[in-house]
């Protein structure tokens, strides 16, 4: 069995809402205030008996409003699902744990377990005449606190909850949830034997080659026995110790005890002695966890390493403990039947590569079936990238609203969904998977565009740290597998808001031909008999233009090709752009000077250097005879495509950042208090492209 969802109303920052599982890991992410503490709070409520089932006044969801208030008491309800898994023994336990809760009886069988803390009938004419002299929503919370709270009464019911059928502690009992929470601290004695966990399993392990020992080897009537005779014997070469203690403080003895004597504590013949046994349980407390180095041939205590690795060991010890509390042979019928651990943001101490290993472990413990279902809230990309996208739920907040995503489950079960899906998953490594956890996003083609965009937004008045934007390289051709994960009309997809930037790349080809390839925007649709021509960007504008939380922006005019040829063209006036890594500089800049003083494009062809690129260029601009395109336009164009051909992207555009970011800090006009004559270095001129502006304001609306 596993819990297959849980239902929340009600509680802390969920007002309604249902969460799925896997059988097995579930990491759960999601950004600050998402609601991943308060998930796993919530599973606690029913099945950690270490929980306290009463709540307090913060733990009421407060998206109520007055008048519903005044209407009704809130009421928190919780309820897990609880679902037969694929190719379960019905003969085992977990059937017979839960055969009291049932719902539903046909296989897969399910079984339900309810919250409830609600505030008595018998007290809500009360509530009701005291609410409503409350004029504010802050005054009706305070009144249910200080007046009612203290009637609330919880109660976990079993099956259907209309019937009331209290969820008997046996069955309850059977669950072993283990939680660590984020700001853990281990204790300094919790790695010596004084320590009850450490006891506990210490005790289970002891003797543990006789006790795993095959059935059909030996039986359990020979383990106990043999298991006896090593305690006895310990005990014997026990008391052998203790009588040679007993001998040494003979002499001291005496003296000690004659000050009994003074002061009266011989009473009534009463005498004072030192004896005493030791068995083998009350010796763990001589014993200390250390850590031996073999390299370095040293022991030092484990309470001496650092936090990270002493978590690691305690969490070990604990999924040992889990081990030892679901022994059916050791504890008999108080064995747990089925051990969940929850672990909040295990990355809190934790290396990347071990928060790696970790999961790896974590997964491996599942599979042998010594804890049955995991719980991990994290916001470790690390994580994230190691687990597989089945594995991972994503809780978002938008405005207070909670929803949860399941990036395994938005893909269709097609071809194309399925290499869709696999595609993103190899995508997700640790820089990326980002995406998961960001409040919104905006996808990219290329680095170009991720190393530009923080600083274009600042250009545009925009900081998109503030807004939690998290930007994307996904190629220029893949943009529909990540769609996937967010388009809410799907209902498991993730609800963030998503900007895609897309260049229009025109491309043509002849008919006698079988791929496409890439052109410039003077030579699309010039010859429409010898070409068939193609542009990418038009129609997934059209196809989001009203979507819900997806929008396509890009060169969306005929006279646009990609983001570089773009950003050129919105900066013909300015030599901005020429950064030292740039090729053809010299011919650039004149290009530039020509167009500025508004030379004729006759003067900017003649200085295209003499190169097959160049002649390419020169032929179908002196070609082009489209009225749509004026000497304006092509002067522009061929501007635009040398610079184009002339940047390296990744190198260009780090360069370009950096100049762009060095660029704002200057001051725009000359300072008043500047020195005559003095050389003052002034902002020069930079446009946004005009597309990118609008993305930048609709992502940050």
């Amino acid at each position: 069995m596993y819990i297959s969802k849980i239902i929340i109303e009600g509680f802390r920052n969920f007002p309604k809402n249902t969460i799925e599982f896997n059988d097995g890991v579930n990491v759960i992410i999601g950004h600050n205030n998402a609601g991943k503490t308060s998930l796993l709070k919530a599973i606690g409520l029913l099945i950690d008996q270490n929980t306290p089932k009463r709540l307090e006044i913060d733990d009421f969801s407060k998206s109520a409003t007055l008048l519903e208030l005044q209407t009704h008491p809130p009421l928190v309800s919780i309820s897990l699902v609880i679902d037969q898994s694929i190719g379960e023994d019905l003969l085992s336990d977990d059937l017979v744990t839960v055969a009291d809760w049932l719902i539903k009886l046909d296989e897969p069988y399910q079984a339900l377990l309810s919250y409830k803390f609600s505030l008595p009938f018998e007290r809500h004419a009360d509530y009701m005449l005291a609410l409503s002299g409350c004029n504010t929503k802050t005054e009706a919370w305070l009144t249910i606190k200080h007046d009612f709270l203290r009637f609330y009464v919880n109660k976990l019911y079993g099956g259907d909850p209309d019937l009331k059928a209290v969820a008997d502690s046996a069955s309850l009992q059977k669950f072993d949830f283990q939680f660590l929470n984020a700001i853990r601290d281990v204790e300094r004695d919790m790695f010596t034997g004084k320590n009850t966990m450490l006891r506990d399993v210490l005790d289970f392990f002891m003797d543990y080659e006789i006790k795993s020992e095959d059935e059909t080897i030996k039986n359990k009537a020979t383990k106990q026995s043999e298991i006896k005779g090593l305690k006895a014997d310990f005990t014997t070469k026990a008391g052998e110790l203790i009588t040679e203690l007993q001998t040494r403080m003979r002499a001291g003895k005496e003296h000690i005890l004659s000050y009994a004597t003074q002061t009266g504590a011989t009473f009534n013949n009463a005498l004072p002695d030192f004896d005493g046994t030791i068995s083998d349980v009350e010796m763990y407390s001589a014993l200390k966890l250390i850590i031996g180095y073999d390299a370095l041939d040293i022991k030092i205590p484990a309470t001496h390493n650092g936090l990270g690795y002493n978590n690691l060991i305690f969490m070990s010890l604990l999924l040992a403990k889990m081990q030892v509390n679901a022994d059916g042979n050791y504890l008999g019928s108080n064995a747990k039947v089925f051990p969940v651990l929850a672990i909040e943001e295990p990355e809190a101490h934790l290396h990347p590569s071990m928060q790696y290993k970790f999961l790896k472990f974590l997964k491996e413990n599942k599979s042998q079936r010594k804890v049955r279902q995991v719980f991990v809230t994290t916001h470790s990309t690390q994580i994230t990238s190691a687990v597989s996208l089945d594995e991972i739920i994503c809780l978002h907040n938008e405005k207070g609203v909670i929803s949860a995503g399941y990036p395994g489950k938005v893909f269709p079960a097609t071809p194309k969904g399925e290499e869709a899906k696999a595609y993103v998953q190899r995508f997700l490594d640790a820089t990326r998977s980002d995406m998961l956890f960001a409040q919104k996003i905006i996808l990219v083609e290329g680095l170009a565009e991720e190393l530009l965009m923080p600083t274009l937004a600042k250009y545009c008045g925009r900081q998109l740290d503030d807004h939690h934007i998290a930007i994307v390289p996904v190629g220029g051709r893949f943009f529909d597998h990540f769609l996937y994960l967010f388009d809410t009309t799907n209902p498991y997809a993730i609800p963030k808001k998503v900007v895609c930037l897309k260049d229009r790349d025109p491309e043509r080809k002849e008919a006698t031909e079988i791929h496409f390839g890439s052109c410039y925007p003077y030579n699309y649709g010039q010859s429409p008999t010898l070409y068939t021509y193609k542009e990418h960007l038009t129609s997934k504008m059209v196809k989001y233009a009203s979507h819900g939380n997806i929008r396509f922006f890009g060169q969306n005019h005929p006279k646009g090709k990609t983001f570089e040829y773009e950003l050129c063209l919105s900066n013909l006036n300015s030599d901005i752009l020429l950064t030292n890594s740039i090729s053809n500089q010299g011919e650039l800049k004149d290009l530039l000077d020509f167009y500025s003083a508004g030379r004729p494009l006759t003067d900017l062809l003649g200085r295209l250097g003499k190169s097959g690129s160049n002649t390419d260029l020169k032929d179908s601009i002196n070609a082009l005879n489209d009225p749509t395109w004026s000497e304006e336009d092509k002067k522009k164009a061929v501007i635009a495509t040398r610079y184009l051909k002339s940047v390296g992207k990744g190198e260009n555009a780090l360069e370009l950042a950096n100049l762009l970011e060095a660029n704002l800090k200057l001051p725009p006009i000359a300072p008043s208090n500047s020195i005559q004559g003095q050389v003052v270095n002034l902002r020069k001129s930079f446009h946004v492209p005009y597309y990118i502006k609008k993305s930048i304001v609709w992502i940050c609306k």
